[in-house]
């Protein structure tokens, strides 16, 4: 008779027990301690001028509706878009591909942290069984879109039907679902060969417009409006056809200040300012890129000017909002593509243009790092005083600039080369020097 109470605790601690083992069975092969992709940080200038190439030839803008064209990825090309889409989402991801004839394999590694379905409880929970998160998923060819063939989460293999369920709620969840079914739509078969895959498609009448959409969200879009207005209010108070870039920064960053105080994402306003401040440099407005914002109040045309010039805008403006939207590597990235590309044809490659993108770089990272410092540092000026252009942008005039390609590989070797990085590193110490950019 003593047993039978003996053996009915017995059963009711496995009871309990049994459900934690077998979760931490499942941690222990599906998480690990070391990511399986390890992709290099720096975008180099030839990857930035083949995905411009590739926009540029397939822009659904300049497409004859319902025309069948084909666009061939290279597995680096892919690896480029998969990596760097994918860190908007989940900060520090990278990605690789590796096509076969009829099939591709696409490998990720994120960090634990990162992954937006667990909680930062149940991720701490995770973590002593290792912090990457290393998904490998299987595609397979068909006659049209390519299926789930298979995947694995670290050791752990899962059925094609539950990544199927999985990758519905990411896309729902990142707001990607329209976007989805916009390629659904749109695309009629892939082919993967063995270092290549052949996208074709054909697009649709409303493609462009849904492209355009497909830009800004509903959130986005509405969080637009208040800057959009209050720069048109600013430049048109203006004297002139030209101001310094400040005076119109300030004002926009005193509203995000005033909108995060309120309870609003501080890192969000700051990419919203950015946002209509870059638009506004460039010759743009909100209506240039969302269809929905047509009938908004536009600024009238003005140059913005920073250290007297006004190309240094563009390079700040632009470098700073590429961090708030995706990548630092990103932002550095395109800056030296532009500097490339003008040293083979055009103005010439320009340290004092790169200082413009690093400074710019290093304001978009404390805009998402630090928002409300950055709004402070902004809207209250420095040591009591307005904004100034030296606040935002080091010494440049002793940097060499409009350098032909042969000149500049005569004088630094190229990029990469040691008289190169070493001139670089000298720009980012000055960037770095920057009171209101530490």
């Amino acid at each position: 008779m003593r047993r039978a109470p003996r053996i009915a605790l017995v059963i009711a601690l496995l009871a309990l027990l049994l459900p934690a083992l077998g979760a931490a069975v499942l941690l222990s092969t599906a998480l690990q301690r070391e990511p399986a992709v390890v992709s290099a940080t720096e975008l180099a200038a030839d990857d930035v001028a083949r995905a411009v190439s590739l926009l540029r030839t397939h822009d659904p803008r300049h497409a004859v509706p319902g025309r069948v064209s084909a666009a061939l990825l290279q597995e680096r090309e892919l690896e480029v878009l998969l990596s760097h889409g994918a860190r908007r989402w989940l900060p520090g991801t990278s990605g690789r591909v590796d096509f076969a004839r009829g099939s591709a394999k696409l490998h990720l590694s994120t960090h634990l942290g990162a992954v937006p379905l667990l909680g930062g409880t149940a991720a701490a929970l995770a973590a002593p069984f290792g912090r990457w998160v290393n998904l490998e998923v299987e595609l397979q060819e068909t006659g049209g879109l390519p299926a789930i063939a298979g995947a694995r989460v670290g050791g752990l293999p899962l059925p094609a039907w539950a990544v199927e369920a999985l990758a519905q709620r990411v896309l729902a969840r990142s707001g990607l679902a329209a976007e989805w079914q916009l390629a659904l739509e749109v695309v009629r078969r892939v082919r993967f060969e063995g270092d290549h895959a052949l996208v074709v498609y054909a697009w649709q009448p409303d493609s462009a417009s849904r492209v355009m959409a497909s830009l800004l969200t509903v959130a986005e879009l509405e969080r637009l409006r208040p800057y959009q207005d209050r720069l048109a209010a600013v430049v048109a108070a203006a004297p002139g056809w030209q101001m310094p870039m400040v005076q119109a920064m300030t004002p926009l960053f005193e509203l995000a200040a005033q909108r995060s105080a309120a309870g609003r994402d501080a890192a969000a306003e700051n990419r919203a300012a950015l946002v209509v401040l870059t638009l506004f440099v460039n010759g743009r407005h909100v209506g240039s890129v969302a269809p929905a914002a047509m009938g908004w109040a536009r600024p009238r045309p003005l140059r913005l000017t920073l250290g007297g010039r006004i190309d240094f805008p563009q390079h700040f403006l632009v470098s700073a909002a590429l961090v708030t939207e995706g990548t630092s590597p990103l932002s550095r990235a395109i800056g030296l593509y532009k500097e490339v590309a003008d040293s083979r044809g055009g103005s010439g490659f320009s340290f004092n243009d790169m200082a413009a993108n690093r400074a710019g770089t290093r304001f978009g990272e404390l805009a998402l790092r630090q928002p409300q410092e950055l709004q402070r540092r902004v809207a209250g000026g420095s040591n009591g005083r307005a904004l100034r252009d030296d606040d935002l942008l080091p010494a440049v005039a002793d940097l060499p600039e409009f350098l032909p390609e042969a000149e500049f590989r005569r004088r630094f070797g190229g990029v990469g080369a040691p008289a190169y990085e070493a001139l670089l590193s000298d720009i980012d110490r000055r960037v770095a020097g920057l009171p209101l950019l530490r």
